[in-house]
Parts: structure tokens; C-alpha cells; sequence
């Protein structure tokens, strides 16, 4: 799989997908095994300047298969406290 496979999920477009890639997750596989948090984490890391809590709910929302609008407030608040209180 490439990272235009993770463009297929909802709410990744390509550059998210490329994104995700230079942060080493480069498959669909690799982005479920790590979960929406660790991903997060490696994408800011990788680019500090650009990076909101959106693309957590994005990530999240592809893992559920929603809409990231739609991802629960209480889901977002457990996530948020998870990138909160670090690795």
C-alpha cells in the first residue's frame, strides 16, 4: 500500500496522505496499528508550523469511518487529553 491508499480514507486527501508519509506512516495498516493520537504526534512533530487539532479529528474520524465533524465531543476530549499528557 502508499500513501495514496491512505488517501482514500475519508477525511485524508493527498496531503494529509503525504504528511502521514513523511512521518512514517505509509499505509492504512500503519495508521490503525499506531492509533489517531500517535499518528497526530508524529505529524506535528514532523511539521510544527501547520499542524490544528482538525487533523486529530480527521484521523480519528477515518479510523471510524465518519465525517471528522462527527466525531463524538466526548471522543474528542478523551484524544485531546491523550495528546495532552504526552507519550
Amino acid at each position: 500500500m502508499s500513501s495514496s491508499d491512505l488517501a482514500r480514507l475519508r477525511n485524508i486527501g493527498e496531503k494529509s496522505a503525504r504528511m502521514l508519509a513523511a512521518a512514517g506512516i505509509k499505509t492504512i495498516d500503519d495508521l490503525r496499528a499506531i492509533g489517531a493520537v500517535e499518528a497526530y504526534r508524529r505529524v506535528r512533530l514532523a511539521n510544527p508550523d501547520g499542524i490544528s487539532l482538525n487533523m486529530l479529528w480527521a484521523l480519528q474520524g477515518a479510523l471510524l469511518d465518519i465525517e471528522w465533524r462527527e466525531v463524538p465531543g466526548e471522543i474528542k476530549v478523551t484524544l485531546k487529553d491523550e495528546v495532552e499528557r504526552g507519550p
